[in-house]
């Protein structure tokens, strides 16, 4: 009898900001998100900005992992290393490692333009705002990503950075509702709209495909994925079932 329930395939963590996550087989998701999820980000210290793969697409080409609550950064060269000095250098700007707190919130950017080549064109004009505190999440209104498996399809799912993986499809649908994700009670607020962050080349084999987000932009409005916020805390697992509940 085939299982219709729709289950969770896979689980990212982000400890750094636009870095390479970790995938899990469990996590804890606290009134923030997955426990350490962007908890650090590299912050350019001329501007204060918390750097992103849309101004700084190296940063997609080192490693974050979590080791006893504590972040482990692999540079491309396989050098292992949080230093500030080691960074600076890597990236080829002053920047310091920062962890997020209860009371700090990242300062973010993005270029006006659907363009890949936006961090290099001096005529594209850059909107800067406040992400929440105790995060570097990006925005208010998605502590915890969702994307369906079928919904991405051939392309590679690292593109779209997601927390939560389900098999299928359907998390459009639940835009309005809360949903149960194991342990976890999540209010979908949102699809996510995308940006030049899905066409960035990453490792492993992934290339530069400007063509993926104007396709994304063609064929469904610029959103892929959706976002929600904690309700109830705990755990969840690759597996567990998740289902809308209640709308809200």
């Amino acid at each position: 009898m085939t299982d219709a329930v729709t289950r969770i395939s896979a689980l990212w963590r982000y400890p750094v900001k636009s870095m390479q996550g970790e995938q899990l087989t469990e996590a804890h998701i606290g009134p923030t998100g997955l426990d350490g999820d962007r908890r650090w980000a590299v912050v350019d210290t001329s501007t204060g900005l918390a750097l992103t793969a849309r101004r700084a697409p190296s940063l997609l080409f080192a490693q974050a992992t979590l080791v006893d609550h504590d972040v482990r950064i692999t540079l491309p060269d396989g050098r292992v290393t949080a230093d500030n000095a080691a960074l600076s250098e890597w990236l080829d700007r002053s920047v310091v490692l920062t962890r997020a707190t209860a009371e700090t919130s990242g300062r973010f950017e993005i270029g006006l333009a659907n363009d890949d080549d936006a961090d290099r064109d001096l005529s594209v004009e850059w909107y800067q705002w406040q992400g929440p505190v105790g995060t570097f999440h990006d925005s208010t209104r998605t502590q915890v990503s969702i994307i369906g498996a079928e919904t991405v399809g051939t392309w590679d799912m690292r593109r779209f950075r997601p927390n939560v993986v389900i098999d299928g499809t359907g998390e459009d649908e639940w835009v309005g509702s809360t949903v149960r994700v194991g342990e976890v009670m999540l209010d979908v607020v949102k699809q996510i709209d995308r940006c030049v962050m899905t066409t960035r080349a990453q490792p492993g084999g992934i290339g530069r495909d400007v063509d993926l987000l104007r396709t994304i932009i063609r064929e469904r409005a610029n959103n892929l994925g959706v976002g929600a916020l904690v309700r109830g805390p705990g755990m969840v697992r690759v597996g567990d079932a998740v289902e809308p509940v209640s709308s809200f």
